[in-house]
């Protein structure tokens, strides 16, 4: 089933209240309880924190933040108490890996390891121990509300219904659409160049065995998968399919934090190891990624061998179709006639091969936006989005579906997916006002003076 983006919102409203102890929001706040629900108390600092953590993340609110905050904590303990009645539990694998998710969020966004740490006034590993309960609670939540929303079925004639009741100021936009189909060429790389790649991992490996420096040192220096290089090459736990299958072999047969592992090749170039942490199936690595330099001459080369595949397909000598089958180096696209798929979780077509144009890698984008449905671009450079590495390759536009109001008929995927998630915040909400009816509810004066979303909260 889908997670649509309104029925997330409990869910995401509890992972914003990441409750980081903000030295700055709280040096003027004296604690207090503001709501009990139940048998849980909801704190004015909780509030004030979950505050400060919005203003840090730019949301904005409709209604005054001191009666959305609290309701919104009041919901989410709904949905917790029903989560231990009803045995609702949440792996440790799955907290792990939100918890990386998160921190790794936090790194990006503030700019490196000891920035965060500084700016909440803790060390990582406190950090990660705030977020685990706050992972936990998340994803427990979101677990609930699935099974509270079950599988809604929806027939082609609710939908049709739903549509033609629709005012005509409110039938959805759907932005223009493309399908697109590639051919690729990995440039060549002299051996020359990748011996000097395992030349400098060798050197690395050396200079941490003889204790000359650290492995995390050499990375945040060396390593060019910067999103890792900037917390010393770790990368967080990852079970053994969310590695690439090379590293993967590598790094679970490791067993000594102080070594340093054997060079490994994989689709993203070539790695150097070293072991953190193992828990259960899953694993901590740091590591150091070098990519071979690809000479120019290289890149030129390749570039002149996709511009004549395009000649002779426009010269009918061969299909697109049939030259992707047979010469493109993209291994997911090639046995699908060249066809890219949509794998962008964010986007709501993903699982298909449309696209909106903010949804392509943004080079991709530039060309097709140039381009008439049929044509094929010339040859051009850019960077792997998946293994980072350069690549040379031709776009032909399969298909554009320009920007317009939805119809059935073209959009009925789009306005099924509407009324299913219109029918599950229904139930949620049917859901929370019948547990707010039989739940004990105190708020402390000053703070009940508010325009709620669930009227009703403390009223007996």
């Amino acid at each position: 089933m889908k997670k649509l983006s309104n029925l997330r919102c409990t869910l995401l409203v509890l992972l914003s209240f990441v409750a980081f102890q903000t030295v700055k929001a709280q040096d003027n706040v004296i604690d207090e309880v503001v709501w009990i629900i139940g048998d849980e108390a909801i704190l004015k600092s909780e509030v004030e924190e979950a505050r400060m953590n919005a203003i840090y993340e730019g949301r904005r609110f409709d209604r005054d933040p001191y009666c959305v905050i609290p309701e919104e904590i009041a919901v989410q303990k709904l949905y917790l108490h029903q989560a231990v009645l009803d045995s609702i539990e949440v792996s440790e694998s799955e907290i792990i890996q939100r918890v990386d998710m998160m921190t790794n969020s936090y790194i990006q966004n503030i700019g490196s390891k000891e920035k965060m740490e500084e700016y909440f006034n803790k060390t990582s590993t406190q950090i990660r121990e705030t977020l685990r309960e706050n992972a936990r609670e998340g994803l427990t939540v979101q677990k609930m509300q699935q099974k509270l929303i079950g599988e809604i079925k929806i027939t082609p004639a609710e939908v049709r219904r739903y549509f033609k009741d629709l005012p005509q100021d409110s039938i959805p936009y759907i932005p223009t659409q493309v399908e697109v189909q590639i051919i690729t060429q990995q440039p060549k790389v002299p051996v020359s160049e990748i011996e000097e790649v395992k030349r400098r991992l060798r050197e690395y490996t050396d200079r941490v065995m003889k204790g000359e420096t650290s492995f995390s040192t050499l990375a945040r220096l060396y390593s060019e998968d910067r999103a890792s290089a900037i917390q010393g090459g770790e990368i967080g736990f990852n079970g053994r399919g969310q590695l690439d299958p090379a590293y993967a072999n590598v790094a679970f047969n490791l067993q000594d934090p102080n070594k340093v592992s054997k060079i490994v090749q994989s689709e993203y170039g070539y790695h150097i190891i070293q072991l953190i942490e193992k828990r259960s199936d899953r694993i901590n690595t740091r590591h150091i990624l070098l990519r071979p330099h690809v000479p120019e001459d290289a890149l030129i080369a390749a570039n002149a061998r996709l511009d004549s595949i395009a000649d002779n397909i426009r010269n009918n000598k061969y299909t697109f179709e049939a030259a992707a089958s047979l010469l493109s180096a993209d291994k997911d696209t090639k046995n699908n006639h060249g066809l890219m798929p949509n794998n962008n979780p964010q986007s709501s077509l993903m699982g298909t091969s449309r696209f909106e144009m903010q949804d392509l890698p943004s080079e991709i984008a530039k060309v097709v936006d140039k381009l008439k449905v049929g044509e094929i671009s010339d040859a051009f450079t850019m960077i792997s989005e998946s293994s980072g590495n350069e690549i040379c390759l031709i776009v032909k536009l399969k298909s554009r579906i320009p920007g317009h109001k939805a119809t059935i008929s073209e959009d009925y995927q789009n306005l099924k997916d509407i009324v299913i998630q219109k029918r599950q915040a229904e139930v949620l909400d049917k859901w929370i006002r019948e547990k707010q009816k039989h739940t004990y509810v105190r708020i402390k004066e000053g703070w009940n003076k508010c325009e709620f979303k669930y009227p009703g909260w403390g009223q007996e």
